[in-house]
């Protein structure tokens, strides 16, 4: 290992290295989907991205020869930890070559940078929080991951378990046929929901995008809510749902997003998200090749050649006083409407918490398959 330098970034040239090494290690693979560097770049800038308001972090780059071998992040989540009143610290963004002495060291140096920053163990991978990316795949390597999922080489999960790490949590992803789930939806649902709808004298709608600020700071009380007694959630904060919204309105599908209120009060909301991942492969963003054209194969392939046969349901939330009225299969039932209307063919609900039985049960009752497990390692240390 003395061949091994670990360097914290420090630069913007440093920092590019860090975005783009991923293409390295991912070169020959068919399923990973490269991001676009423009909104990588802004991920990690503490200008853009306000989660760097309630949080510090540090990049590190491995290097042999000169050459980046490896990467990976440590940061400090200081408002997850006044939440939970818990001393944690996490790490995120590890990749590396299929190299078991360099993947220790970099592990080695985020549990460095944690406990000299205070912290009694360490949580990840996250990619930053709860409301980001997170979590290894350890199954399903044979298939590109959905919008806003990770994805990773199955050796990660060795690397990271020979460190010493535990699973504090797995994440699971569910598929479904939306043609089954929408032809065979149980007609007690559809009578049931009616009568939820007018029982509580409420009412559904789609989104609107013309007042589309306005509805995502009416979604953040609910969110923020219905996440709440979540497993390592972080409440999202008006400047972070506001960067949210500002990224994530190109791709809303007014249809696929929808509002349930009770005198003009939004009381819950279901979000499901084309799988922009389909098209995006298709136009493989990189380094060297102008965005502008990036983008513009990206439209080819998602508005023009229409390839986009999945739809991940992204977010479902109740307030807590109306979870476990029936709600969640009044969403349901539009969602399935709705997607199988436009023509998608499948869907994928994630992530799921392994120990949220409730939502896990409803799931399987309308069809849903556990297809993929991400998961969250820990470290006493």
């Amino acid at each position: 290992m003395t061949d091994i330098q670990i360097v914290p970034v420090t630069n913007k040239s440093e920092l590019e290295e860090f975005i783009t090494f991923p293409w390295k290690v991912y070169k020959d693979n068919p399923y990973w989907v490269p991001p676009l560097l423009s909104e990588r770049r802004q991920f990690f800038d503490p200008e853009k991205n306000p989660f760097f308001e309630h949080a510090k972090a540090q990049f590190f780059v491995a290097r042999r020869n000169g050459d980046v071998i490896g990467t990976i992040g440590a940061h400090s989540n200081y408002l997850y930890n006044e939440i939970h009143n818990d001393n944690t610290g996490f790490f995120g963004f590890f990749e590396v070559l299929d190299d078991p002495d360099t993947a220790a060291a970099l592990l080695e140096t985020a549990e460095r940078w944690a406990k000299e920053a205070g912290h009694d163990q360490i949580l990840g991978p996250m990619q930053f929080s709860t409301n980001d990316e997170l979590g290894l795949l350890v199954d399903a390597f044979d298939d590109a991951p959905r919008i806003l999922m990770t994805y990773n080489p199955a050796r990660y999960q060795g690397y990271i378990e020979s460190s010493g790490y535990e699973k504090a949590m797995d994440l699971l992803a569910y598929r479904i046929s939306i043609r089954e789930l929408y032809e065979n939806m149980p007609e007690k649902i559809s009578r049931v929901g009616e009568k939820i709808l007018k029982r509580w004298k409420l009412e559904i709608r789609p989104i609107n995008m013309k007042d589309f600020d306005n509805e995502v700071e009416l979604l953040l009380g609910v969110y923020n809510q219905a996440w709440e007694p979540n497993w390592a959630a972080v409440p999202m904060t008006e400047r972070e749902a506001e960067k949210l919204a500002e990224d994530m309105k190109p791709l809303v599908d007014p249809d696929l997003a929808l509002i349930i209120e009770k005198d003009g009060k939004a009381v819950a909301f279901a979000l499901a998200l084309p799988d922009l991942n389909q098209p995006l492969l298709k136009a493989y963003p990189k380094p060297g090749i102008p965005e502008p054209l990036t983008l513009l194969k990206l439209l080819w392939h998602w508005k023009v050649r229409g390839n986009i046969k999945w739809v991940r349901a992204w977010g479902v939330g109740v307030l807590p006083e109306f979870q476990g009225q029936g709600l969640e299969s009044i969403i349901f039932l539009k969602l399935s409407e709705a997607t199988y209307r436009k023509g998608f063919e499948l869907s994928e609900m994630s992530w799921i918490l392994e120990n949220n039985d409730k939502v896990r049960k409803s799931i399987q009752l309308l069809g849903g398959e556990a297809y993929k497990t991400y998961r969250v390692y820990q470290k006493s240390l």
